[in-house]
């Protein structure tokens, strides 16, 4: 395991790859201010095993990257996604397979669309496609509006799950408590939890940011550019997306939609998963990696 900080333009970005390199590489790309940690060593490992080179990363505004106020200096999904060909370029990786998990989905389809000499292949798990309007369906869902689009919206265990994560807490082990409350609301019942593994998560990621507040840039960032989601019919990248069937954020059929927009997508449906990576869904997820990877790498 090697850790390297990596340059986007101006921006730094903390990286650190597991696995031999001569073998294929998988970029891992997180959700919204989620760090590079947000993928559990224990599943990074089993891609390991699997044979793989893995690279996982801080997006810029999180963890040990760059960070400023987007209010400040504008920052958007597009130059997210450059990031992630960025650290491809950081680590002399010419092409790569990339998973991407909610945000890191959407910014999956962007290199997609922009950059798709640098994928082997792709995989999207817990994310919808670029046409749908999560933060309008956020408020729709809020305010109790119908769905825009037809497709279902944010259930009320993530309006839930949004009201936890406002709250304050007051000191190390109640805020360990609060990010662990938002977890078991974005996991759901339907599925072991694992408290524990959670809360060891969650102090890693704040031992690693050096901070017991939890990021909140990319909640200010420039919005995706859904007016592109037609180009999706022109990708030719392998993809694969795991709906996760108890998402409270993009439920069914959020990825049969997304996997319509791609020619060719194979849609893997997992039974009582939820918005998170509990270590109960660790080996049903990265088993379906593996298979797609192997298919075409």
């Amino acid at each position: 395991m090697t850790q390297r900080v990596v340059t986007s333009k101006d921006v730094e970005l903390w990286s650190e790859d597991f696995g031999d390199p001569a073998d294929p590489t998988l970029l891992l790309v997180a959700g919204g201010n989620l760090t590079a940690l947000s993928w559990p060593a224990e599943f990074v490992e089993l891609l390991v095993a699997g044979g793989l080179h893995v690279i996982r990363y801080d997006h810029w505004g999180v963890g040990r990257s760059t960070g400023w106020d987007p209010a400040e200096r504008p920052y958007g999904y597009l130059q997210l996604a450059a990031d992630a060909v960025a650290v491809l370029d950081g680590w002399g990786v010419e092409r790569a397979h990339f998973v991407g998990m909610s945000m890191g989905a959407v910014l999956c389809q962007l290199v997609a669309l922009d950059h798709p000499q640098r994928m082997l292949s792709m995989s999207m798990m817990l994310s919808g496609a670029l046409d749908v309007d999560f933060p309008g369906n956020i408020r729709r869902a809020m305010t109790g509006e119908p769905s825009a689009d037809g497709l279902p919206l944010p259930q009320e265990r993530f309006l839930k799950a949004l009201a936890v994560m406002n709250e304050d807490a007051a000191g190390p082990e109640a805020e360990l408590d609060r990010r662990i409350r938002r977890w078991k609301l974005f996991s759901g019942d339907e599925v072991p939890f694992g408290e524990a593994d959670f809360r060891r998560w969650e102090q890693q990621a704040i031992d690693h940011s050096g901070s017991l507040t939890e990021p909140q840039a990319h909640y200010a960032v420039q919005p995706p550019p859904r007016e592109r989601a037609p180009e999706l019919r022109d990708v030719r990248v392998p993809t694969q997306v795991i709906q996760a069937m108890q998402d409270p954020i993009a439920p069914p059929p959020h990825g049969r939609h997304l996997a319509d927009q791609i020619p060719g997508t194979e849609l893997v449906e997992i039974e009582h998963m939820g918005h998170a990576l509990p270590a109960a869904v660790h080996r049903p997820v990265t088993e379906a990696l593996l298979r797609h990877v192997r298919r075409h790498g």
